[in-house]
């Protein structure tokens, strides 16, 4: 069957209306309740089920698997528009020096770690299967499924192959579930032995993060009216800056591609420096203050929402069981550096609220930043400990970052070698660590 517009908006349709079931479900089902199982992950695992490859009912096209890159670039692309405040570079080390450090590093040591033993592992038990492999892992767990899509595709247009996105989502989706699933287990062991600071027990959150559905009186406003809806409504305002910064992104990705087809540089990192492009214009123009952050901040988790939910409905399950025994072994391998995140590296760095601050970055380490929210509220309901606070005036300068490793490592890692790059990931990972200890101090517990 012919792809054309009708196609993608049953795809999208089909979708919303598994989005909706699963959140009836997540309402309604104990199991999904207590462990925080996102509506979105529910969503793709029936639209696997019911799909070609399972139940055949729901007739999904054969590009659902590229949707979720497509995603990926407009989640990107609308990462800083909105953003007023400028936190310089010495304030982020004097305020949140200690976050930043440790958060960075886990990041290359993930990767490094992945790199280097994971493809030591791969040589020793599996050794047909692609080096590159390896950095699939920590696309997916550290990731989620919007690195593991931007990875993967670069992977796939590097070795010109075509299961790279498949496999990263494969890993993307275990790696969230994982993070689920041990951290609760982490939070219910540290509260036992007294490693908690806010809490005694693993009691459960609030109701409506439970169920997903926010009472009466707590209820908030997901942004303000910038624009008068009698010229234009807010939401189209928003939404198309986002669209006009995901179509510079990949306006450029065309044009560039035309002069230099070898380098590989990730749409996703495109649209949001296009993004950032089109704020500074705007804010030079009478609509410099007519662009709300949260707004921005609600299209991209909706967007999120449609990208985890493709992404899983879109592995293939022919691929995973030919990387069976790879995929189990590199899981195990993902989970081994974040435990010791928690109980050894941030037990002995972070300044205060350490079990709290290193079970946060467990959850983005293996699955995504709202994982790592989601078990920090667990064992810091009232939010305390600071921790979103001091990451959050952090990121501004690890999302820079980030930009650099998904960019340059698949490059580097096809070029170089894979173990190589790890060691050099590595190596920036322990010395981060290193100057961690030196300036903001070595601790006991």
């Amino acid at each position: 069957m012919d792809y054309n517009a009708y196609s993608f908006i049953m795809d999208f349709a089909f979708m919303s209306l598994l989005l909706v079931l699963a959140q009836f479900l997540r309402g309604k089902i104990t199991f999904l309740q207590n462990f925080y199982i996102p509506s979105s992950v529910v969503a793709g695992l029936i639209g696997l089920l019911c799909g070609p490859q399972g139940l055949d009912i729901i007739p999904w096209s054969d590009k659902i698997g590229s949707y979720a890159y497509l995603l990926v670039c407009i989640l990107f692309a609308g990462l800083y528009l909105g953003k007023k405040e400028h936190v310089s570079i010495k304030d982020i080390f004097l305020k949140v020096g200690d976050t930043f450090c440790i958060n960075m590093a886990t990041e290359f040591i993930c990767f490094g770690s992945a790199l280097f033993f994971g493809t030591l592992l791969l040589i020793a038990f599996f050794p047909k299967v692609f080096s590159e492999f390896s950095l699939l892992l920590p696309a997916g767990f550290c990731g989620g499924h919007g690195y593991a899509s931007t990875i993967g595709n670069a992977l796939n247009n590097l070795l010109k192959r075509d299961d790279c996105v498949q496999l990263g989502q494969t890993f993307a989706t275990i790696g969230l579930l994982t993070g689920l699933f041990v951290g609760i287990f982490l939070i219910n062991l540290a509260a036992r032995h007294g490693m908690t600071r806010f809490i005694k027990e693993a009691n459960q959150l609030p109701e409506e993060c439970r169920t997903g559905i926010v009472p009466k009186g707590k209820r908030e406003s997901i942004g303000e009216e910038t624009i008068n809806p009698m010229s234009m409504d807010p939401l189209t305002w928003h939404l198309a800056l986002t669209l006009i910064a995901t179509l510079i992104g990949y306006l450029f990705y065309n044009w560039y591609k035309q002069y230099w087809p070898n380098i590989e540089i990730p749409v996703m990192c495109l649209t949001m420096l296009a993004g950032v492009l089109v704020q500074k214009i705007i804010d030079h123009t009478a609509f410099k203050d007519s662009v709300d952050k949260h707004v921005e901040t609600r299209i991209g988790s909706m967007v999120t929402d449609y990208l985890v939910g493709f992404g899983v409905a879109s592995i293939s399950i022919t691929v995973v069981k030919a990387y069976f025994g790879p995929l189990l072994l590199m899981c195990v391998l993902g989970v081994i550096w974040p435990i010791i995140m928690v109980f050894v590296v941030g037990k002995h760095l972070f300044r205060n609220s350490w079990f709290e601050r290193s079970i946060f970055i467990f959850g983005w380490c293996t699955g995504v930043v709202a994982i790592g929210v989601t078990l920090l509220r667990i064992c810091d309901p009232e939010m305390e400990s600071g921790t979103l606070d001091d990451y959050g005036t952090a990121y501004t300068l690890i999302s820079i970052i980030e930009v650099f490793i998904v960019a340059l490592t698949p490059q580097l890692a096809v070029l170089i070698g894979c173990w190589e790059v790890g060691i050099v990931e590595l190596l920036i990972g322990m010395a981060l660590l290193f100057v961690c200890g030196k300036i903001y101090g070595f601790y006991k517990r």
